[in-house]
This record gives structure tokens, C-alpha cells and sequence, in this order.
């Protein structure tokens, strides 16, 4: 599977802009691409003030991915603010060539900020299937929680999207590996750039890290369009050889 990750600064609270600016980018791709990942909150940036850029699964972002999806003949997928049955959610979008959605609700809201004060929390995880390949898509702070990333349905690929700031750039870097490597499956972090309105930083880090933990693509600091190959037989054969997830404990979320 061919993936490309986008990392870029992002307008404040400002849909218009990212969609022009990430409509640019995603028709910049000429080769074939089977998936492409977006940060977090990919038009807006991480706002605390849902109302002001709510759409719903009908609004102009979600008609211009599938749209471009279609087009580019790949996936789409990244999270955007979300309103629905009077609450808002940071929700994750999967968007496949023909259109289809599927979704994933942020389960982990960010205390510290007080996400967890304006959005609602989802309560299932999202197990994707696309071109032979089971994706687990996460959001952020959902990172730092590894019992419920825990690859119980054999997934091959683990995807956060996040804004996760500067000053915890090297938690971002342990845990990509650590969930990689505990997991068994390939993990890939897509992150954004730049300055944002309540002056926090981010240098983005966005990455690939393959089932032993290993780089496939090593943390990048600029705006850029990133290509990464993974390839699920190579990742099958270590999996058989070694066994670890044979062994993994058996537990029920509450």
C-alpha cells in the first residue's frame, strides 16, 4: 500500500482556506496513491470553539474529499469538527475512491484543554478494510493509551492524526514506536506545522514506523507531502516467526 502523509500549518479556524490549501495539495500528487492522511482537525486546527466551524457528514469538506477521492481514485482520510444530534465530535473520516464513509468518534478528549468540556467522546473503535489491509485510524491524544490500540483484531496498520505541540515532540516519538512495536503492525503519525492562535507550536514529526520499529520514514519538521510503501507479506512472515501477538493478554474495556 502506497501512503501519502500531508503535514502543514493550518488557518485558524478558517474551513475556506484548508480546503483550498489541502485541495491543492492532494491534486499535486501524480502518482498513484491508495491513501492519503491529513492531520487533526485538518480545517480548523485544534479550536475549542466547535461552533464556530462545525459541518456535518453533507457539508462542503466531506462533498470536496469525496470529490477529490474519487478523482485520485484513493482514500482520504483526517479528522474535522463534527456537529450531530446537538453535540460535536473531533471526527476521523475515512473516505474511500467510491465515496463511502466511515467514521471513528475521538474516544481520548484532551483534558488538559478542555476538549473534553465541548466535544463528546466516542465509544468504539474503527477497524477499516481497504485493499487487503486492516487500518486501526486513532486521533492524538488516543496515542498515550495503549489498551485501547491494542491490535486484538489484527490489524496491519495504526494511523494518528494529531496537533500534538513542541514540548512533547519527544512522548510522540516513543510512543509512535512503542505502539508499533507492541502491536506488531506498521504505525504512522501525521502531524501539523506551524504556529496556531493560543501560541502553541508544533514541528510536526510526522512519520512511519514499521512492526519491529523500525523507520520508514524518519520524523520530518517541514510542510511537505511524504510517500510511504508498506508491504503487509513482509509484516505477516514476522508476525508468524516471532508469534508475540499469539501470546497477548485477554481483557474486556469497560
Amino acid at each position: 500500500m502506497k501512503i501519502a502523509i500531508i503535514q502543514s500549518a493550518l488557518h485558524w479556524e478558517n474551513p475556506t482556506e484548508n480546503r483550498r490549501y489541502f485541495e491543492q495539495k492532494i491534486n499535486s500528487i501524480t502518482e498513484g496513491i491508495d491513501l492519503i492522511v491529513l492531520p487533526e482537525m485538518f480545517t480548523s486546527g485544534f479550536t475549542m470553539n466547535p461552533k464556530s466551524v462545525a459541518e456535518t457528514l453533507n457539508g462542503e469538506t466531506i462533498t470536496l474529499l469525496k470529490f477529490l477521492a474519487k478523482s485520485k481514485n484513493c482514500a482520504i482520510t483526517g479528522s474535522l469538527v463534527i456537529a450531530e444530534n446537538d453535540n460535536f465530535y473531533n471526527r476521523l473520516v475515512f473516505i474511500f475512491p467510491s465515496g463511502e464513509i466511515e467514521y471513528y468518534d475521538k474516544k481520548h478528549l484532551f483534558s488538559l484543554a478542555g476538549e473534553d468540556k465541548v466535544y463528546t467522546s466516542g465509544n468504539k473503535k474503527l477497524i477499516v478494510e481497504y485493499k487487503g489491509f486492516k487500518i486501526c485510524p486513532l486521533i492524538c491524544y488516543d496515542l498515550r493509551f495503549p489498551v485501547f490500540a491494542r491490535n486484538i483484531e489484527d490489524y496491519d496498520v495504526l494511523i494518528y492524526v494529531a496537533n500534538w505541540p513542541k514540548p512533547r515532540t519527544n512522548a510522540w516519538d516513543i510512543l509512535l514506536k512503542a505502539r508499533a512495536v507492541e502491536n506488531m503492525c506498521y504505525t504512522i503519525g501525521v502531524n501539523r506545522i506551524g504556529v496556531d492562535t493560543n501560541n502553541h507550536e508544533y514541528i510536526g514529526h510526522s512519520q512511519a514506523v514499521d512492526f519491529l520499529g523500525n523507520s520508514i520514514l524518519e520524523p520530518q519538521e517541514k510542510e511537505g507531502i511524504f510517500i510511504v510503501v508498506l508491504e503487509k507479506q513482509k509484516m505477516l512472515e514476522t508476525r508468524n516467526k516471532f508469534g508475540f501477538l499469539n501470546d497477548k493478554d485477554a481483557f474486556e474495556m469497560r
